[in-house]
């Protein structure tokens, strides 16, 4: 198979073929797939394997950028603001405040930020691999309603490229209805560091979403969670989630802050039970 991939990108040298686009990327996709077995085969000459294979990689995202117009260039670049301003914040450690310490280690910090405002952190220890924790959030994310109550739906509207998605996710309303139903269009980001996973978003405008009858849009981002395999042991995940939120509406900002809190430690608990639940249900097959 090997050689005929290469007859492939060979042929692309020729100047009537170069300019096919759907050629091109043809041959860069299929030339990082015969890489990767390469590099999986036993010693051998691994490093310049690599060298080609990371190379390859990066023209096949750049063709895939050529393909995209302005507008999905632009969802793009927001979803990359996100991640990166998500960083920034988490990447500061000065001025956190503890709002909530479970006894399960489970933690909530705040801070409040200029032109942001209050944004909370969650750190937690999800006792499960860093992919599988992975695949659950951003692979299955559609059917986060099934396992987390504070969720109604997740839908995803528009896939554009390989990392980045635009959703529509219709909050529950807390008990009581303190906080009433809620939903949010979110243009989000996806995109791995070595063994980190980083899951970026933040409130944007899809036309084929208009505000929803019952429904107050609120705002959320720059937000982001961070998946790191645990120091001490790598079959388990430590989950950073970096929470910034607007919920509209007239809520004084003890309710909004007690909410929002208490939402994410849920959400550590909710995951726990729904990744115990999917091991369960492999180990029957």
């Amino acid at each position: 198979m090997l050689p005929a991939t290469f007859k492939l990108c060979a042929g692309i040298s020729y100047r009537h073929l170069r300019n096919m686009t759907g050629l091109r990327r043809t041959a860069a996709v299929a030339l990082t797939h015969e890489l990767e077995k390469l590099a999986l085969v036993g010693p051998g000459p691994s490093k310049w394997i690599n060298q080609v294979r990371r190379k390859s990689i990066l023209l096949s995202s750049r063709l895939e950028e050529k393909t995209l117009n302005d507008i999905e260039m632009s969802y793009i670049k927001q979803g990359e603001e996100a991640l990166k301003k998500s960083m920034n914040i988490l990447g500061d450690q000065d001025g956190w405040k503890t709002e909530i310490v479970m006894e399960n280690g489970d933690k909530v910090l705040s801070k409040v930020l200029p032109d942001i405002g209050k944004v909370f952190k969650l750190e937690a220890v999800v006792e499960k691999p860093l992919d599988n924790v992975y695949g659950e959030l951003v692979d299955n994310m559609e059917k986060m309603g099934e396992w987390n109550p504070n969720v109604k739906e997740v839908k995803i509207l528009q896939k554009i490229g390989k990392n980045t998605v635009i959703t529509h996710e219709k909050a529950a309303e807390t008990a009581g209805n303190i906080v009433g139903a809620r939903d949010f269009v979110s243009v989000r980001c996806s995109k791995r560091r070595g063994s980190t996973c980083i899951l970026a978003g933040m409130s944007t405008r899809f036309g084929g979403m208009p505000e929803q009858k019952g429904y107050v849009r609120g705002e959320n981002g720059p937000t982001c969670m961070v998946l790191r395999p645990l120091a001490e042991d790598v079959s388990k995940t430590k989950l950073t989630w970096l929470l910034s939120i607007d919920l509209k509406g007239w809520l004084p900002k003890s309710i909004i802050n007690q909410v929002l809190s208490q939402t994410q430690v849920d959400f550590a608990k909710h995951l726990r039970s729904r990744m115990a639940s999917s091991s369960t249900a492999l180990s029957l097959c």
